[in-house]
Order: C-alpha cells, then structure tokens, then sequence
C-alpha cells in the first residue's frame, strides 16, 4: 500500500428552534479577507448589474408568515438567499449582534419560517452544507475503486471546495466568518466532524475496517487540515486560486510523506 494512503489526506447539529439567541464574544466584522501588509481588509459587498450572487437551492421550501415581511421586499424563496442575507448582515452589523429577527424581517419571513430553513443563526454562515456533503459522500462512493485512494480523496475534495465564479466573494465572505468569529469557530467544530465523518466511512469501506479505526480518523483529520491550511492562504491573498491552493497541498502531502517514506 502506498504510504501517502496511509498517512495523507484533504473541509458542516443543530440547535433546537427556540427564541434563544446564540451567545459568544461581540464580534463586529471590520476586517475579512484580503491582507495588505500585515492588516486584514474586509471586501465590499457587491451588488454590481448582471450578478446575482445569490446562492441557488434545487428544494425550495414554502414561505408563510408573510405578514411580517418587510415592505417593499418580495421574501427569500431559498436556503441560499436566506444564507447570503445573512452573510451581509453578519459583515455589516458583527455576528453577535445581528439577531434572528432582524434577518428574518429583511428577508421579508417572519420567524417561524426562518426556523424552517435553518434550525439557528449559526446555521446560517454554512448555508445548504448538508446537501454538498452528501454530494460529495455519494461521488466517493461512485469512485473507481481501481483509482488510488489518495487521488480519489483529492479529487472528491476539490469537487466539494468548487464554487461558480460569481460566488466567489460570498464564498470568500463566508470562510472568513467561520474561521474568525469565536461564536462560530466553536461551531464549526461539529460541521467539520460530519465532514470528516464522510472521508473516513469511504476510507474504512475501502480498507475493510471500520470508520472509527486509526487509519481512517487519521486520514480524515489530515484531510481536513490541508483544506484548512489551503483556505487561509486563501483568504490571505486576494489573487490566489482556492483550487490551485488546495491541489497544491494536498500535492506537497503526497510528495513530503513519499520522500520521508524512501
């Protein structure tokens, strides 16, 4: 067996419906993306003609509470609208203090409805996450098991990490929330164990053990921090390319635990 098999590798619980806002450090977002020097800049929202940044859903769930809309605005129709609102909001006003009703009342819902799209506010940054994991669980699972398991993760990762080039500031908006907000960063822990939940049932399914074994843990939390390590570097440079960046890491694991193999 290859040793990268073994030791390389490549980035979604919800809270009951309640009226109970999230609590966690006032976080107002002044920075995101981009870093001039030392200094972190957060980009400008952009409403330019002809791009819709909204984010598609292939469900859209029925809206009621219409009376509460605001007016003037037609409500949201998907979880990806409701995501992106939120997203601009959360970057405008600060994660914490931006609350459910305020965005529900810009999407023109009313509050019940938006606990039918998203079971917290926490939700929201990761939009339709459940749906691209399981995407991505059924391409691991259609993978060509004559195809290297190195390269099959590495190929099912890029696929799950590649956003239409109109998102990719939303995209960029979004990871940058994530992995600064403490609220959130708590959070994410829960989101990244579904993840790795996926790479390590498709590793155990193709060894022949079981997804809580070594290996495949191993692989899996190793496949999450090149992701990681990739995103940051992403959000560090504004000219970078996410899936050249991914590509390369996980391309450098290959190489690095190859040559410490020889």
């Amino acid at each position: 067996m290859n040793p990268i098999e073994v030791l390389l590798l490549g980035v979604d619980i919800d809270e009951k419906p309640n009226d109970t806002e999230p609590s966690g450090t006032q976080c107002r977002m002044e920075v995101p993306v981009s870093r001039k020097g030392s200094r972190l800049h957060a980009p400008s929202i952009s409403n330019s003609p002809g791009k819709d940044q909204r984010v598609t859903s292939a469900h859209p769930a029925p809206l009621a509470d219409a009376s509460l809309a605001r007016p003037g605005r037609a409500p949201v129709t998907t979880h990806g609208e409701l995501s992106h609102i939120a997203l601009t909001m959360f970057l405008e006003r600060g994660f914490d203090e931006t609350t459910v009703n305020e965005i529900a009342q810009e999407a023109g819902i009313g509050r019940r409805t938006f606990f039918r799209y998203f079971s917290s506010k926490n939700e929201l940054p990761w939009g339709d996450f459940g749906s691209l994991l399981d995407n991505m669980r059924v391409r691991l699972s259609e993978t060509d098991p004559a195809q290297p398991l190195a390269d099959a993760l590495r190929s099912a990762i890029i696929s799950f990490n590649t956003f239409p080039e109109e998102e990719r500031d939303t995209h960029r908006k979004r990871m940058w929330l994530l992995l600064n907000v403490p609220s959130l960063t708590a959070y994410s822990t829960l989101k990244y164990e579904s993840w790795r939940r996926v790479i390590a049932e498709f590793i155990g399914a193709r060894r022949g053990e079981s997804p809580d074994s070594l290996t495949p843990q191993s692989i899996a939390w190793a496949c999450l921090g090149l992701c990681l390590a990739a995103y940051e570097r992403w959000l560090a440079d504004d000219d970078s390319d996410l899936l050249l960046l991914l590509d390369s890491a996980f391309a450098s694991a290959a190489s690095t635990f190859s040559s410490q193999a020889s």
